[in-house]
């Protein structure tokens, strides 16, 4: 088939290279000039395990190409994707302002019939309004079909190739047999191309991330609960997971969740429960508990120095992605720790190994900029450093020079916020463990313990 795809941002790159990859004939439509450039000479604007090589791969062989302009690409084209973002607004409502001025500079090259698919998340109703502004738009039919995104940064590619579920919002047979056939060699795998109307097709995908950001925000509840009454939430969790019914994907304790999609997506579906008057109780709760996991972190640090006293402190803080295997920084529980301890007075020293790029732009016109030190490497950002705090589950971080750790860090503590260290060995070399629901290993002095050892 044919195919445009409009916005080469995260999700709009990863479909329209994976939709090459199948074979498809794809155009990439971008009103950033300098993104084009930067595809057209090789270069990625975003970092994507795997994303790179097919993009080259499918450029080289002809199957992928990207363009500002639309006039002879629209013109073969059955299938228009929108994957424009849609950023939330102050209220919490995702913006739709570029995926209308997206459709604007379609309408004048529109000459024949053509299937919008909607791969943006937009709020719940849109595709239906999406249809009402195009029939007073175009002279010509069209349909319209709502096709969520399932992708996580740092997994894009393997998750638009080898799907769970690929969602198809229509009431066209005809159109969902297009979209059956544009996707048929990702369901070799047994997972299903689930056909619905268009409005259950957008719920799917608020309701999954609502449910994702739920999973992450009891488990934080829980570690908040075992850190007051002593349990181990390590062993709470062995104890939850080990029941079928619940698994143990998301259940992981940490200082709370991020990106571009889980955030914009709860918020999504708080407002609309606010616009349409409906009492639920689950997504303000979730917002609540996300937005404060960062604050009872900080307060874990600062509670461990005199109040004074932390405003003469230097902290490494390794991570600064909101997870791991992507340069993503948009609604970062990491840099929340950063703004948090900043106004606190103290100085930093961060290290990520992708994102140190996108940290520095959000950092740029901060008043505190000059309390921030960007290293080169982990070991880099703890040399002359009082305690460590660890937020971002990178690979590299998971087994560190635990004695040079502690021969570099004067307080001797790690502020563990993904709860990757074990607190047992890292008293074998003299330092304390603060993690997320998991007791508090204090080591006061490191020559007795090596005496002791």
């Amino acid at each position: 088939m044919n195919i445009v795809v409009m916005g080469l941002g995260y999700v709009g790159l990863v479909t329209a290279a994976c939709l090459a990859e199948l074979g498809h004939d794809v155009t990439g439509i971008d009103i950033d000039s300098n993104r084009i450039h930067l595809l057209k000479e090789g270069q990625m604007p975003i970092y994507e395990p795997g994303l790179r090589e097919l993009v080259s791969k499918n450029n080289i062989e002809g199957r992928l190409n990207f363009s500002n302009s639309l006039d002879e690409n629209l013109d073969k084209a059955l299938l228009i994707f929108l994957a424009v973002g849609t950023p939330s607004d102050d209220n919490g409502t995702p913006d739709l302002s570029a995926v209308y001025k997206s459709i604007d500079s379609l309408i004048p090259f529109i000459k024949s019939h053509k299937v919008f698919v909607v791969k943006s998340t937009v709020p719940i109703g849109t595709n239906a309004e999406i249809k009402k502004y195009l029939t007073k738009k175009l002279k010509t039919d069209f349909d319209i079909v709502s096709n969520p995104e399932f992708l996580k940064e740092g997994t894009a590619v393997q998750d638009f190739m080898k799907p769970d579920r690929i969602v198809i919002g229509t009431d066209n047979i005809k159109v969902s047999e297009i979209m059956k056939e544009l996707y048929i060699h990702l369901t070799r795998n047994g997972h299903p191309i689930l056909v619905m109307d268009p409005v259950s097709a957008e719920t799917v995908k608020y309701a999954s991330n609502l449910m994702l950001a739920l999973k992450v925000s009891f488990i934080n509840e829980i570690a908040m609960i075992c850190d007051v009454i002593g349990a181990d939430i390590r062993r709470v969790r062995e104890g939850i997971i080990s029941d079928p019914r619940i698994g143990a994907q998301f259940l992981y304790p940490s200082i709370g969740y991020g990106g571009s999609c889980l955030p914009k997506d709860v918020q999504a579906v708080n407002h609309l429960c606010k616009e349409k008057s409906i009492n639920a109780l689950i997504p303000r709760a979730v917002l609540e508990s996300n937005d404060r996991q960062s604050n009872w972190f900080i307060s874990k640090i600062s509670s461990w120095f005199d109040k004074e006293d932390i405003k003469n402190k230097t902290i490494a803080i390794w991570g600064t992605s909101f997870k791991a295997g992507t340069d993503d920084v948009r609604e970062s529980p990491a840099l929340r720790v950063i703004e948090g301890l900043l106004k606190l007075n103290v100085k930093l020293r961060l290290y990520d190994p992708i994102a140190l790029k996108n940290t520095k732009k959000c950092f740029a016109d901060s008043k505190f900029a000059n309390n921030i030190y960007y290293a080169t490497s982990e070991m880099d950002s703890v040399k002359g450093t009082n305690a460590l705090i660890v937020c971002t589950e990178w690979l590299q971080f998971r087994n560190p020079n635990f004695e040079r750790l502690a021969s570099e860090l004067k307080d001797k503590v790690i502020f563990d916020g993904r709860n990757l260290y074990d607190p047992e060995k890292l008293k074998l070399f003299g330092l304390s463990h603060v993690g997320i629901g998991i007791p508090v290993s204090k080591v006061k002095q490191n020559s007795e313990l090596r005496a002791q050892s």
